[in-house]
């Protein structure tokens, strides 16, 4: 087992990593009856796109030698009615001042690009990604 949720009531979950103990808690969004005070589960479908993005690119970087310590990400999540559904995540990295070479970017957005969120997320779930680096 992963995790376990405990919904707290108010349209409020807590979610549980058994492994590590550490918890999430969750918010149903203002738009849509809640408070809006924590992630929503949308919120973090979208986030987990660009955790597991900066995730793969730190992997392929450490095998290839390649410093991305501090390298970052920002994500937009857009909905979509009828039904109420993700329908566009657009997340931003943002590499640190650091020179790196064509084969280095194109090895970690390739990372990236591939990562198993983004394999995950239903066909019709609009990804944009964009990398930002060092001029």
């Amino acid at each position: 087992m992963t995790s376990k949720i405990v919904y707290l009531g108010d349209l409020r979950t807590e979610a549980t990593h058994l492994q590590s103990g550490i918890k999430i808690i969750t918010d149903a969004p203002l738009d849509n009856q809640g408070k809006g005070e924590a992630f929503s589960p949308t919120d973090l479908t979208a986030t987990s796109l660009a955790t597991c993005m900066l995730t793969l690119m730190g992997i392929s970087a450490r095998n290839h030698g390649v410093d991305m310590a501090g390298a970052h990400a920002e994500v937009t999540k857009i909905m979509a009615a009828d039904p109420r559904r993700i329908a566009k995540v657009v997340v931003h990295v943002t590499m640190p001042d650091h020179t790196y070479s064509d084969k280095e970017k194109k090895i970690l957005e390739t990372a990236a690009r591939t990562c198993p969120v983004s394999y995950s997320l239903a066909e019709g779930i609009e990804q944009e990604m964009s990398f930002k680096w060092k001029d």
